[in-house]
């Protein structure tokens, strides 16, 4: 297509090329063309005196030329849905998302409710998963169930996911998981001795007990009370081959720990909803010198470290480590602190 282009040497090129991306100036759907020591860049219209002197360059820069057109990818969602819903709407779409495995879970405000369906197969052809689906609410209680509704693609919602290594089969709508923990449960492997025993109080479809049985030579106790997450540990189990290094309980943690009489060098305690309501029971099954990993939605760590405190009496507690692992809700974190019980 012929059409206005600027032409410059090819060591201005670069520092001219990000001035005109800035003023949205340069018109990205064609190549930039080469020629000898100069390039030509596409422009959307033409510019005036004013502007090329900023550049410190003149008319004759300006110059008619062919440029070649370019097809480009979509780099975010947000691309996918320009010119397919308002765009005043775009801005409160949010662009990260969770994939697990196939499916795809998406936030959708309620005042985009007209326009979920575009946007969910906006969020299919931009990640070329098979499933996609709309978060309908919070998690709810100790099973962690939230409700999902079915946007676009696939309504099945049983996925395998990989991660470190690991295989982690699953169904979305009946059991929690969430992919953004995934550094989380790195670090905390990397913490992890041999010989070990370890209680994962609530270990959900078993990606942290798997992904430490995998690389140790432990043997970890991991509870659910949720019985499709405990079908699916099992399964996990066997897919990665982890069976000889765990023991999967279905029921409540506090109420197996008081019949168990299990002392561990570690234990995981992700459940920051509710997991304070179980640090006593924690207390009395860890080691001299084990550690807690504990979790607790807060704004900040003193509530956190006050509960340790009184679960640890007469026992004193060293923190190892305190951190923010993700941001809630507006002033409220998902915080989580190694503690070592002396």
């Amino acid at each position: 297509m012929i059409m206005i282009g600027l032409k410059v040497p090819k060591n201005r090129a670069n520092d001219v090329r990000k001035v005109l991306l800035k003023k949205s100036i340069m018109e990205i759907d064609y190549k930039i063309k080469q020629e000898d020591n100069f390039v030509i860049i596409p422009l959307k219209n033409n510019l005036n005196n004013d502007q090329l002197e900023s550049l410190d360059l003149s008319l004759e820069n300006l110059v008619d030329c062919e440029f070649e057109y370019q097809k480009r990818e979509p780099k975010s969602l947000k691309d996918y849905l320009k010119k397919k819903i308002d765009p005043q709407n775009l801005d409160e779409i949010k662009g990260s998302f969770d994939i697990i495995g196939d499916v795809v879970i998406l936030e959708i405000p309620e005042d985009l409710e007209s326009d979920k369906f575009k946007i969910g197969k906006a969020a299919l052809d931009f990640t070329k998963r098979k499933t996609v689906f709309r978060k309908g609410g919070k998690v709810k209680g100790i099973k962690r169930i939230r409700e999902l509704e079915h946007l676009a693609g696939s309504e099945i919602s049983e996925t395998l996911h990989r991660e470190y290594g690991a295989r982690f089969l699953m169904d979305v709508k009946k059991v929690y998981f969430s992919p953004r923990l995934a550094t989380e449960r790195h670090r905390i492997l990397g913490m992890v001795k041999d010989g070990e025993t370890i209680i994962d109080m609530f270990a959900g479809v078993g990606p942290l007990s798997i992904l430490i049985a995998l690389s140790k030579d432990v043997k970890i106790y991991s509870i659910d009370i949720n019985p499709d997450a405990y079908n699916y540990l099992k399964k996990n189990m066997v897919i990665n081959k982890v069976e000889d290094k765990i023991i999967p309980v279905l029921g409540d943690a506090s109420d197996y720990l008081k019949l168990a009489n299990i002392l561990a060098d570690r234990i995981i305690m992700n459940l920051p909803g509710l997991a304070y309501k179980y640090l006593d029971i924690a207390v009395d099954s860890l080691k001299e010198g084990g550690i807690i990993h504990y979790y607790e939605f807060s704004s900040d760590f003193d509530v956190a470290l006050d509960r340790i405190k009184k679960a640890a009496h007469p026992r004193k507690f060293k923190v190892i480590n305190k951190r923010k692992v993700r941001s809630k809700s507006p002033g409220k974190w998902h915080l989580g602190l190694d503690v070592k019980i002396l």
